[in-house]
């Protein structure tokens, strides 16, 4: 095939609507006397709902509606996006009414009310009084597996929602014949996604008695089922549209306010019902990163192997269950496909607080898990004196490693020749020689760390993917997809891909953004760096099926063998001598108009998906730190990938600025703080919770291996939340290098640098 598109740098398809105020979001759409809801929340972090004196609100003229768990069905349901299981073993922890009896962290939602106008929806909510029973709450989650700690859900009297052992080989054994055996702990903190986009839907009951809703989500499909869960409605009663999203790094990953809008259309007859949370209440009633306590010992053998590892995790899930265990248990496998250890032993345990609900969140449970691992790999190289890079490298998988627990065949291995790019760029060997003179003030140093994550899910969780195409007259094309661009350029690749197997221009794929459940073809959504390997293999295959019925029709038309054939830049080609037979868009006419054969030529097809592919990256970090104030700064930074054939360098590289400098918040600044004795939230919000501002963003290098991976589509492999990972340990390790100080706690902000500082007599 000739004619190119995947691997160009080709503008995205909806930047002009974005950058003109055209592309419409959720609170862009409007129905006739729209109706307002908000909901009131609990001051209280742990609290029984003795009574809601509901009527001096009602008297309230415009109040239409007020709601609290009385009036709505007792089901407990589960909010994350996962697909739906059929085996009970496997599926998520149902712990949540759309209205809380009982409040388990400063904010949860007690009762909502529905009015004319937002003005009176506030003063409604403050008519509303509860009845409060305060209970002890706790907030660490070693203190809340204690003995006497309350009890926050009846259903798990330890607040332990999961724990587990992954066992590979005999740890014991390695430990027995190591040279040298190492431990450490680490930390990481609570923070939050800040998408852009608050969290925002409205529903309404159509004509037909039918309920839609229109919201901000990663996954529409999904959000159908658990609402008809969560009211015990029939999923095709509902139907659930998505517009253009402003971000989500997963946050929309659950199904949090959708519940809770349809129960206020209901309350009020059918109208339409608006519920669009602020910014402060994202920060507390959506979802959070789990905070994660890594306890780690490892085995060294005399020539510097690493012979085992041993993980104790302990995980603070806040409130409810959410996404619960399994990224807990993502933590545990994405890490394996990265050092040649002969044993692996982890002991995640996911734990109930009375802090809001950690979720999932860009990266799920692999930036913790890799700021534990590659701080503790710095520590060691450090303290067998080798350099950090060499340990690494003697240490790595080999092309074709295969997990033992779940199969995953590593088929393309990039990562040394990352190494090996990231050491040029940052001149790895020449700054490292000249640091070792910088005892002042100011200290330079520099870092390094490694990462593996897979393309998806499988085989953990069902993959499957839907794409549609249907040829237009003029030959373009309307090209469907379950998949949801939430602003990382999904649209753009599918429509790259469905050009790049048709022969055709990409201004001749007219792909719909907006994803309706009623019309779409079912994906389970935007999450695990899945969309352009899992859709990526639907769109093919419905683009293969297209591209054979035109040939079909050509090869009536010339005579020649459809093996003979071929499209090229929208013209059917003889293959072998390359002359034109006719234009794509002849057949594509005659396809609808001919008045013996007319079939329109479409494609509408479902992939199950039961392979993966691991990709790998790392960053290298230049830091400045001073000594006397503890800020550290960013001098130079670098994150490669090895993410397979790359499809659109210009989206990849805006994909890696983007999550680099979410990484760097993690690193630097970000914590969400709450009150130790009340679990008052301290920072929720934009001023307080100091993410990374575009002042605060050094220039972000980015470059990638292109081994193409088999297992993907067009050789890909994920790239999405990959280069959040590693920022964070490869400036820790700087600071490392820098400073001889480790700090094995996130956020390193210089309030909790300078007191380490003084802590180690530096200062």
């Amino acid at each position: 095939m000739s004619y190119k598109v995947i691997g160009n740098s080709i503008d995205r398809v909806d930047s002009v609507a974005k950058v003109t105020g055209k592309a419409k979001y959720t609170d862009d759409f409007f129905e006739r006397e729209m109706l307002i809801g908000k909901v009131l929340r609990s001051p209280y972090a742990h609290a029984i709902i003795k009574d809601i004196y509901i009527d001096d609100a009602l008297k309230l003229p415009g109040v239409e509606a007020v709601l609290t768990y009385k009036d709505l069905p007792n089901i407990k349901f589960a909010t994350a996006g996962h697909p739906y299981s059929l085996d009970p073993n496997h599926k998520d922890v149902e712990d949540r009414l759309i209205l809380a009896e009982k409040a388990r962290f400063v904010g949860d939602a007690v009762a909502a009310v529905v009015a004319k106008d937002e003005i009176i929806a506030k003063k409604a909510l403050k008519l509303l009084r509860v009845d409060y029973d305060v209970l002890p709450a706790v907030f660490n989650p070693e203190d809340s597996i204690k003995e006497g700690a309350p009890i926050i859900h009846s259903e798990k009297e330890d607040n332990i929602i999961a724990s587990s052992v992954i066992n590979i080989g005999d740890i014991e054994s390695e430990f027995k014949k190591a040279e040298y055996i190492f431990e450490g702990e680490y930390e990481t903190s609570i923070v939050q996604h800040c998408q852009l986009e608050n969290q925002s839907a409205y529903a309404y009951v159509d004509s037909n008695d039918r309920i839609v809703i229109v919201t901000s989500t990663q996954i529409p499909h999904i959000v159908r089922r658990i609402v008809g869960q969560a009211l015990n409605i029939p999923w095709g009663k509902i139907r659930v549209i998505k517009p253009y999203v402003g971000g989500g790094f997963r946050n929309k990953q659950d199904v949090i306010i959708e519940p809770l809008t349809v129960a206020m259309t209901l309350a009020v007859n059918g109208k339409p019902v608006r519920l669009s949370l602020s910014r402060e209440e994202v920060f507390i009633d959506t979802r959070t990163r789990h905070a994660m306590k890594y306890n780690i010992k490892t085995a060294v053998s005399k020539e510097g192997k690493l012979l085992g590892i041993y993980m104790k995790n302990i995980v603070n899930n806040g409130a409810y269950a959410s996404h619960g265990h399994s990224i807990a248990m993502s933590a545990a496998s994405k890490f394996r496909p990265l050092y040649n250890f002969n044993s692996i032993k982890v002991e995640p345990k996911t734990i109930y607080t009375n802090l809001p609900t950690a979720g999932a969140m860009r990266g799920y449970g692999i930036p913790q898990v890799c700021f534990a691992l590659e701080s503790h790999i710095d520590d060691i190289a450090l303290k067998l004196n080798i350099d950090p890079i060499k340990f690494r490298e003697d240490n790595f998988i080999n092309l074709g490693y295969i997990d033992p627990l779940n199969n995953i065949k590593v088929r393309s291995f990039g990562l040394i020749s990352c190494i090996e790019k990231g050491k040029k760029l940052i001149k790895w060997d020449e700054k490292k020689e000249a640091y070792k003179k910088y005892y002042g003030n100011k200290r330079r140093g520099l870092g390094m760390a490694c990462f593996s994550y897979f393309s998806g899910t499988y085989p953990v969780s069902l993959e499957l993917a839907g794409a549609r195409i249907v040829m237009n007259q003029d030959g373009s094309i309307q090209l469907q997809v379950g998949a949801t661009e939430i602003g990382q350029g999904s649209d753009t690749i599918f429509s790259q891909m469905a050009a790049e197997v048709l022969g055709i221009n990409i201004k001749d794929v007219h792909i719909i953004s907006t994803q309706d459940t009623d019309i779409t073809p079912f994906d389970t959504g935007a999450y695990a760096s899945r969309q352009s390997f899992i859709t990526g293999a639907a769109v093919k295959k419905a683009a293969l099926e297209v591209k054979e019925k035109v040939l079909i029709l050509a090869s009536k038309k010339c005579g020649l063998n459809i093996s003979e054939l071929d499209i090229n830049n929208g013209e059917i080609i003889e293959k072998k001598l390359g002359n034109v037979i006719c234009p794509l868009a002849k057949i594509a006419l005659e396809s609808y108009y001919d008045r013996e054969n007319a079939a329109p030529i479409t494609s509408d097809i479902s992939e199950n998906i039961k392979i993966n592919a691991v990709a790998y990256g790392v960053t290298f970090a230049e830091i400045e730190v001073d000594i006397e104030t503890g800020k550290i700064e960013i001098l130079e930074i670098y994150n490669i990938h090895d993410s397979g054939k790359i499809l659109n360098h210009k989206i990849a590289e805006g994909q890696v600025q983007g999550g680099v400098s979410m990484g760097l918040g993690y690193a630097l600044s970000e914590e969400l703080l709450f009150n130790k004795d009340t679990g008052e939230p301290l920072n929720n919000n934009l001023l307080d919770y100091k993410i990374q501002t575009i002042l605060d963003t050094p220039i972000i290098g980015v470059d990638f291996v292109e081994l193409e991976d088999p297992a993907g589509s067009f050789g890909q492999k994920s790239l999405g939340e990959n280069p959040t990972i590693s920022p964070a340990p490869a400036i820790r390790n700087a600071v490392l290098d820098a400073t001889g100080i480790a700090f094995n706690k996130l956020p390193m902000n210089p309030q909790r640098v300078f007191e380490k500082f003084k802590e180690t007599g530096l200062i």
